[in-house]
């Protein structure tokens, strides 16, 4: 089986594939203090919930923005299921040019949405994906990763909203019934939610006239079936398009020996 680790600045997602389908999708808050025998705790008990055994694991991949993390999780994933894992970095096989200055700054979590997406749905498309932040990236008809836009997330929105307004108070994120808001919730939640897919249509739209081609628009992340009812450029959401991507990943690239990825100074910090 395949062991998946998309640790992003929110949470920590770990999935298992049996070669058939995924068997399993857990996740836990980010906190880069969390050692490999805590993760172990964690996970080992779901697997076991889930009638899933740590000896089938044969091969890992940790997919990560936060560098901090990958030292644990690498530890986990050594220690506890005697693997070496597949860490996703730019100078990878992807099967696909990243067309950008600097390779190396994309997010692992961009470059997997972008090798999945063309695979399931063929390019070009945009693919946006409503995490932390709210990432938009462009995949040419050829697969090629483009490059896209970063805007902050709808949570970090909020939270600026409460923290900064003294009398404004924190808010959930759901779709309003209409778009004037008689009192100060509503008319917060409006703001948030409307003034998003605002900024979905119009980066689409712009992203479109650029390109100069007509592009498909997949989304995913937990507020991609949310944000796509109120707005037609989201054509399809797809919740395990990252995930999808590091199988994809794992079988384009063979599998590390201990004596190959292992630590660089800078990963033990």
């Amino acid at each position: 089986m395949l062991l998946v680790f998309d640790a992003g600045n929110t949470n920590v997602v770990a999935a298992m594939h049996d070669g058939r389908g995924w068997r399993g999708n857990w996740r836990i808050a980010t906190d880069p203090q969390r050692t490999s025998d805590e993760y172990a705790v964690w996970l080992l008990t779901l697997l076991q919930h889930a009638g899933l055994k740590r000896e089938e694991v044969s091969a890992a991949v940790i997919g990560t923005v936060v560098p901090a993390a990958l030292y644990h999780l690498r530890r986990l994933v050594r220690d506890w299921f005697d693997v070496e894992p597949l860490v996703v970095r730019s100078n990878l096989d992807w099967g696909f040019a990243i067309q950008v200055e600097q390779p190396e700054e994309v997010g692992a979590d961009r470059l997997l949405n972008a090798l999945a997406a063309h695979r399931t749905y063929r390019g070009p498309l945009v693919v946006i994906d409503f995490g932390t932040a709210t990432t938009f990236d462009v995949v040419g008809a050829d697969g090629a990763y483009l490059g896209g836009v970063i805007a902050p997330g709808i949570n970090l929105s909020i939270e600026a909203l409460h923290r900064a307004a003294a009398r404004l108070p924190r808010i959930g994120i759901g779709r309003p019934h209409s778009v004037i808001g008689r009192s100060t919730v509503p008319a917060m939640q409006s703001g948030i939610y409307w003034g998003y897919v605002g900024m979905i249509e119009g980066l689409v739209n712009r992203i479109k006239a650029e390109f100069g081609a007509p592009l498909k628009v997949v989304a995913t992340g937990g507020l991609a079936p949310l944000l796509a009812e109120g707005t037609t450029v989201i054509e399809r959401t797809d919740p395990d398009i990252t995930l999808e991507g590091m199988r994809l990943l794992a079988e384009r690239n063979p599998v590390p020996t201990s004596s190959r990825d292992r630590l660089r100074p800078a990963d033990s910090d």
